[in-house]
């Protein structure tokens, strides 16, 4: 069986499964489709199913019941939803691509001052000079009772 070329491919099933006079309850039964998933079909809303994969799956079980090639139907479908999904891949302009690059060569240039901080600081608390770890004759507390001894 043919489908009108003025037709849809939603009504036009529709009208494949009413001259079976199957029912959309039956035809849910027969294909294990939800019966609001072939409602929508037959009003062409396929952006309310669930995803292209399952509306394939969906279009081939539903054309097999109804005694139509899934090949036939789903190059209709394929052949409606072209316009749909051609969509231009947003460019990016030469000044857009130095801006995201100077951002990060600027992240990396606060982290590696972070870093150099950090790595000085402790540096500085590892070599400072305590007086109660120098001996004797080195501090400057200890020299007066030395010179008093003597």
């Amino acid at each position: 069986m043919t489908f009108d070329s003025n037709e849809t491919l939603g009504p036009a099933l529709r009208r494949l499964r009413e001259r079976r006079g199957m029912s959309v309850a039956e035809l849910a039964r027969v294909t294990r489709i939800p019966a609001t998933s072939l409602q929508a079909i037959e009003a062409d809303r396929f952006d309310e199913l669930p995803g292209e994969v399952f509306v394939r799956g969906f279009l081939r079980a539903y054309a097999q019941a109804v005694d139509v090639l899934p090949d036939e139907v789903l190059a209709r479908y394929t052949s409606s939803r072209r316009e749909v999904y051609v969509t231009p891949l947003p460019m990016q302009t030469p000044l857009q691509a130095a801006r995201e690059q100077g951002g990060r060569r600027f992240g990396v240039a606060i982290a590696f001052v972070l870093l150099l901080i950090l790595l000085s600081l402790a540096v500085s608390i590892v070599l400072k000079p305590r007086g109660h770890d120098m001996p004797a004759e080195l501090s400057s507390r200890a020299a007066p009772r030395a010179t008093l001894l003597a």
